[in-house]
Formats: structure tokens, sequence, C-alpha cells
């Protein structure tokens, strides 16, 4: 029996679980069972998260491995990588390039070396998946000498949840992986979309940062860089202006403060202009990033959608497909579903699935790989 303990620190998430990987079809939550023994799950971080972890792992067998989901690596990691004193020294560098993730994932990571020092500590770019993207697609217009000196380049994020979507897709079409074009959504606290052609991503709405693309829980996505620009000149300070665009942006921002959350968005829309505003302009601009990533594809096979509100929000579905008829895309009519699956109307040309978020399967499946070649 091998097994992993898999970590997932997001901003205000905390999911930890041991995945047995020789159990059924190696964790990836398929028929054979999905080896999953016993979880941690806190939907915001308890303020004695670091004696909630210490307990949760105390009492237990070591695992074989720890597989850390790292939002991003920056240049410094592009795959999955071992952790090493050097390596973990170097991480604080790039903090600041997801300042909602790293940190508590950081120090997630030094909490669980010091409590399985033995062990080794796998970490996970989300990164990764998007790592090949093709030049254009990662390419900023800025000046050469900028892109160069500090890496300038878009990086893509939930790239773990995208490996695990997109072959998920693959298992419930009957199709391989490799044939595939498809546009994908994961729409949570964090929202983005990919286009993956062949298994391979090749373009996404999140760039340098995890702050960019389509407008999210609390934080803007895309926005004019001259709008900022006359902001920060002598208007609102640095301070005030990284406040707005990561805490008090997007849906929240958008319903005057109402909410962040869709199903509070959506229970309140028909009485409230501001949350209709709100979840009008999200299902908008989530539509638009897919039709654009589409550009990168020759064909449309299915749509796919994950996250927390892809999995579990069939009004948004339907309103995104609304928008989406120019692809061939018919709106899903039905509710939510109790296993992954097609949603779409019987028959439907471009099938729309959605797939329950499982990062802890991909990172259990980064590490059994690792473990193998080692």
């Amino acid at each position: 029996m091998t097994v992993v303990l898999t970590v997932n620190a997001g901003s205000s998430s905390l999911h930890l679980a041991y995945v047995d990987v020789t159990a059924g079809d190696g964790g990836t939550g398929g028929p054979g069972g999905d080896g999953v023994g016993a979880r941690l799950d806190r939907s915001t971080p308890p303020a004695d998260a670091e004696a909630a972890v210490r307990d949760f792992v105390a009492g237990r067998p070591a695992p074989d491995m720890v597989a850390h989901r790292l939002v991003h690596g920056g240049e410094l990691v592009f795959r999955p990588t071992v952790v090493d004193d050097g390596l973990r020294r170097a991480l604080d560098d790039v903090a600041a390039l997801a300042p909602l993730h790293l940190p508590p994932a950081l120090a997630l990571l030094d909490q669980l070396r010091r409590l399985l020092p033995d062990v080794p500590h796998l970490v996970c770019p989300d990164s990764a998946f998007h790592a090949g993207l093709p030049e254009p697609a990662r390419t900023y217009p800025v000046p050469a000498r900028w892109r160069e000196r500090f890496g300038l380049r878009r990086y893509g994020f939930h790239g773990l949840s995208y490996a695990y979507a997109t072959r998920r897709a693959g298992e419930l079409l009957g199709r391989p992986v490799a044939d595939l074009h498809l546009l994908l959504a994961h729409l949570g606290g964090g929202a983005s979309v990919c286009a993956v052609r062949g298994g391979r991503s090749v373009d996404t709405s999140m760039g340098f940062t995890p702050l960019d693309g389509v407008p999210m829980s609390k934080r803007s996505g895309a926005v004019d860089p001259g709008m900022l620009l006359w902001l920060l000149d002598g208007r609102l300070t640095y301070d005030e202006v990284f406040d707005g665009l990561y805490h008090r942006s997007g849906l929240l921002g958008l319903s005057g403060g109402r909410s962040g959350d869709t199903r509070d968005l959506v229970a309140a829309a028909p009485g409230d202009p501001a949350a209709a505003l709100a979840m009008d302009t999200f299902d908008h601009r989530v539509r638009r990033e897919m039709a654009a990533a589409a550009t990168s594809l020759d064909r449309l096979d299915a749509v796919v959608f994950t996250g927390e509100i892809g999995w579990d929000q069939p009004e948004v579905r339907h309103d995104v497909c609304a928008g989406l008829r120019l692809l061939g895309v018919v709106p899903p009519t039905g509710g939510n579903r109790d296993d992954d699956g097609p949603v779409s109307v019987p028959g439907a040309a471009v099938p729309v699935l959605v797939v329950r978020p499982r990062e802890e399967f991909e990172l259990a499946r980064e590490a059994a790989g690792t473990l193998a070649r080692v």
C-alpha cells in the first residue's frame, strides 16, 4: 500500500487527505474506488489551524509522501518538485506573486516538514499544467527587457483541477484525451477558464498572477491597466488598490458588498438589482473568456464545468452556456448530479459535463509518479 498525504491550502480553505494510490484505479476517483481515507476540510482556516493539522497527523502512520498544492511556482518551480532546504528558502521569493495563497501554503509546508521530517515533501504547482502554453498565448506585449528581467509571462492556474477534469472528461466521453478539444471552466472562490487540445493547455484566462481573468468571489479579475495607473496617480494609495482588487471586488464589489457567494446572489437577484448585476456580469465575463479561448481549438468536443460553483450551481451553468450558442452549445436545463457526468440535453452536439473538483487525486497521482521514479 502506498499512501500520500495531500495538502491544499487555499486563500480561504484548508483541505488535507490521505490517499491510497494503490486502491481502485490509483486514486483518480473512477469506478474502482477513490482510495481516500481520513480527511480534514475547513472552509475557512481556523485560528487554531496549526493545532488542527497537528491533531490530524498525530497517531496516524507516516505517509510515503506529502504532496502540497503550490498555486504559483513562478520561474522557480514549473513541475512537481521534491522540497529541500534550498528550494524552501527560494519559495519565499515568489510568495508575493500569489499573496492570498502562497503564505498559508508555505506555513503549512513548514509545519508538516517539522511534523514529518523523514517523509519526502513534493510541491505541485498549479501553473505546471500550463507550462507548455504556445508562445503567442503566454507572451505579454510589454517591453522585451521587462519580460526577460522579471519573467513576465502568462502562467495560468487551477492546473491541478484542469488536469483531473480533463482526464475525467475523457473517461466520461469514452474517448482518449489525446483526441479531445475541450473548453473547461473552474468556477469557485477563484475562477478561470481553459482551452485544452489533446490533453494540453493551449489558452487560459489567468495570467501572471491569480488576480487576472474573470471576476471571482472577492477578486476583480481583469481590469483596464490604464484605470489602475489613473487611480494610483494620487487618487488611491498602493495599499488601497491592492486591498480593493484582492478583497473588495468581484462578486462582492459588484453586489455592493452584499455577498461574494453565488448562492446568495442567485437567491437575491429577483429582488435586488445589484445582486442581479453581479450575476449577469459574472456570467457574461465567463462566457466571454470561454468564447475567446475557443479560438485556440479546431473544434469543440465538450464543455466541462468544475470548481464549487461549476459543480453545484446550475443557474450559472445555464446562463454561461446560453451565451455560447454560436459554438453549438445548448444551455443545460436540469439541476445538479450526484456524480460526474453530462448535464446537457440528450443528444446535444456539444456535451456539457460537470466534474466534481478533486485536486487531491491529481496531487496523489503526481506523488505516485514521483515515487515510482526514485
